[in-house]
Parts: C-alpha cells; sequence; structure tokens
C-alpha cells in the first residue's frame, strides 16, 4: 500500500494528546506485555496492518511465544492464556464493537481493579484510534522497529 500522507508530519498538533495518552498507559498498573496484547487483538479486529507488524514485533521481543500470537484470534478456543488476559480479550473485542454486555463486564471487573479498567478502556480507544489513523494514512509495513516510538 503506498503512503498517502505523513501523519505524524502533518498532524503534530493532533498526535501530542495520543503520545501523551501512551505516556499516561505507560504508568498504568496494568502489566506492559497484557496491554501490547491487547493492541495486537484489537489490530486484528481492525485489520491494521502496520499496527499488527509494531505490535507483534514489541511482543516477540518481550518473549512472546509464536503458538500465543498465533492463536490471538482464535483465544476463547486455545488454552495457552490466563483468565486476566481472557477477560481482557473479552472487554477490548466488546469496547471495539461498541457492545459491553454485563457478563463481558462481570468478567472483565472479576479480573481488574476499577482503575485498571478505566484503563484497560483507555489501552482499547487508543489502539483504535491509531489503527484508523493508520488505515486512513497507511505507513509502510514493515519498517517498524522495536522501541522506535519509545
Amino acid at each position: 500500500m503506498k503512503t498517502r500522507l505523513n501523519f505524524f508530519e502533518k498532524g503534530q498538533n493532533a498526535m501530542k494528546p495520543l503520545f501523551s495518552m501512551n505516556g499516561y498507559l505507560k504508568k498504568s498498573p496494568i502489566d506492559r506485555h497484557l496491554m501490547e496484547l491487547v493492541d495486537f487483538r484489537v489490530s486484528q479486529i481492525n485489520q491494521c496492518a502496520y499496527c499488527l507488524d509494531m505490535h507483534s514485533k514489541e511482543l516477540r521481543a518481550m518473549g512472546e511465544t509464536e503458538q500465543r500470537l498465533y492463536g490471538l484470534s482464535a483465544w476463547r478456543e486455545t488454552p495457552y492464556y490466563t483468565d486476566r488476559e481472557r477477560a481482557a480479550f473479552a472487554w477490548a473485542e466488546a469496547v471495539t464493537a461498541a457492545h459491553v454486555t454485563d457478563d463481558v463486564y462481570r468478567e472483565a471487573a472479576a479480573q481488574f481493579t476499577e482503575e485498571e479498567l478505566v484503563d484497560l478502556t483507555m489501552v482499547v480507544t487508543t489502539i483504535n484510534t491509531w489503527n484508523r489513523l493508520n488505515i486512513a494514512f497507511p505507513g509502510e509495513v514493515g519498517t517498524y522497529r522495536v522501541g522506535m516510538f519509545g
């Protein structure tokens, strides 16, 4: 896919709040590895090639296994995700689809504190924003390097 425009360059002021949110989330009590898994899962749902490349590389650098990466789109049918991860994936899918049921909320609330649940929601909404930006203004997929954005 050809790059349409460099939204980092042309939208510097618009990007500041997103980078600020990412900075906030780095201080969250939610484990960074879990946030990356959620980012990867939401990027699968949204079919964002740039973000899939980015988050798969970050996860591998964190020691994530190929098996868990490949199985993430079918996480409900696999045995190798924790209850906390499963609750996060269900929450991420529900928030992304804009349909959060009471059952999904109860499952997430059983695994996350109220503060963590707010932070997890911010993780989901932020990656959805990044996905949409990268879909509207695609960058060159495959060029991301681990740690490139801090």
